[in-house]
């Protein structure tokens, strides 16, 4: 933001936040599409080795074109720090990871992409970081018998990929609270135009910005917001990670150097993405920048053409099931009135009369609506996760997840509302 002008509205913020040049410098953020950075000595070099002075030495870690994209980020939540990684994978391992590691546990939510449930049931699990997974609707009974001694943090979405379950923020934040650790919070969807976590009780927020955030199909990456709202020294044993001295990088301290507004993002960035390099490319980076321009524009589009394919769905005798959260009636319609006011996202769950693999048939019949691993792109696209993106899991793990076999995910890009239903009606006139 422009110090002493704080904006009111995120729209502006999606225009004007996270970098505001000098006087003859670029309008636009630069790319700076350089591996390594030049300086008069090495003094000043070991300097920054021992995080005493801020500044550039190697892309691995850090390049200043992702960071001005990251403040913008950071500047949308509301955060006090943020960075990019090279997916939201990686965005979601590094927030998790960056505070729990072996011997520890943490509490997620099993409405969650499959993809992310397997990285936690999985490859976090051969790391021995444990995890209990509840149901997005559990009671408070439930979510707090989840917890245990060595709980590091919990996770969920804010609007579920691809279940469209909203989470109950209060009742997460309440619990994790409770027991001391941060709320962490996948934010793909609604995007913080439509949502703000960390408003409503969450930590720490994730972002795939190869959703919404590009919205076009162009960039993959990730990003992660900290939300400088919770207290790691009055749980110092606990995170001790953050409280003691690195010795992996020269002893620091990362509460005492950096405070509890700058401590997790710089200890993510100092041993996380030292050690695994997960960093975007400075030219992806740009161009997701550029795209978080008309952000704010891209959602409400998207939101106003999701809820007429809603209705429209609702009311095709060949569906059996509609699961949007701007219908009423919906399960998380409530929660989505109360959490996200302005609409959820582009994105809607539904089911045919028939079976999974009927289900799989019929996106073969749409002709502009494109089968795609993807989803929130200004195109249209579908997709069957049993059979895709969530195919390994099983149909246990599938049911916890809310993937029904037919269950065929839409994500309504921002073409005419009339064209996206059109090309509907055609596939539907073939079964």
């Amino acid at each position: 933001m422009i110090e002493g002008f704080p904006f009111k509205d995120v729209d502006t913020t999606a225009v004007q936040g996270g970098y505001q040049p000098a006087s003859g410098e670029p309008r636009q953020v630069p790319i700076i599409q350089s591996t390594t950075f030049k300086y008069s000595t090495s003094e000043q070099m070991a300097r920054l080795f021992d995080l005493a002075e801020s500044g550039y030495f190697y892309s691995r870690l850090a390049n200043p074109t992702n960071d001005k994209v990251a403040a913008k980020i950071c500047d949308l939540e509301g955060g006090s720090a943020a960075m990019l990684t090279a997916s939201g994978q990686a965005a979601n391992f590094f927030a998790m990871f960056n505070i729990a590691s072996a011997g520890d546990h943490i509490v997620a939510s099993s409405a969650i992409y499959g993809g992310t449930f397997n990285l936690i049931s999985v490859t976090m699990a051969r790391m021995g970081v444990e995890c209990t997974f509840v149901e997005p609707d559990c009671s408070a009974e439930e979510l707090e018998a989840a917890f245990r001694p060595n709980t590091k943090l919990v996770f969920g979405e804010s609007v579920s990929n691809p279940s469209l379950a909203v989470l109950d923020f209060d009742k997460f934040s309440a619990a994790a609270k409770a027991h001391g650790v941060p709320l962490i919070v996948d934010n793909t969807f609604p995007t913080p135009i439509n949502c703000n976590p960390l408003g409503r009780g969450a930590n720490i927020v994730t972002h795939s910005t190869t959703k919404y955030m590009d919205g076009h199909g162009s960039c993959v990456g990730g990003a992660i917001v900290d939300g400088g709202n919770f207290d790691w020294t009055a749980y110092g044993d606990r995170y001790a990670c953050l409280t003691t001295p690195d010795e992996s990088y020269h002893g620091v301290v990362y509460t005492d150097a950096f405070g509890l507004g700058g401590a997790y993002i710089t200890k993510a960035t100092a041993q996380l993405m030292r050690d695994l390099g997960s960093i975007p490319s400075p030219i992806s980076s740009f161009i997701m920048g550029a795209h978080l321009e008309s952000l704010h524009l891209r959602i409400a589009r998207h939101v106003a053409n999701a809820q007429r394919v809603a209705e429209y769905l609702q009311a095709n005798p060949k569906v059996a099931w509609v699961r949007y959260p701007g219908l009423p009636g919906d399960p998380y319609y409530e929660l989505a009135q109360k959490y996200m006011p302005k609409g959820t996202c582009g994105v809607i769950a539904f089911g045919l009369n028939g079976s999974a693999a009927e289900a799989a048939a019929f996106t073969d019949k749409l002709k502009m609506i494109a089968i795609a691993t993807h989803v929130a792109d200004a195109r249209s696209c579908i997709l069957h996760p049993a059979s895709t993106t969530h195919r390994q899991l099983n149909n246990e793990q599938l049911a916890a997840a809310g993937v029904k076999p037919e269950l065929l995910r839409l994500s309504c890009g921002i073409e005419g509302a009339d064209d996206i239903v059109a090309d509907l009606d055609q596939a539907f006139a073939q079964i």
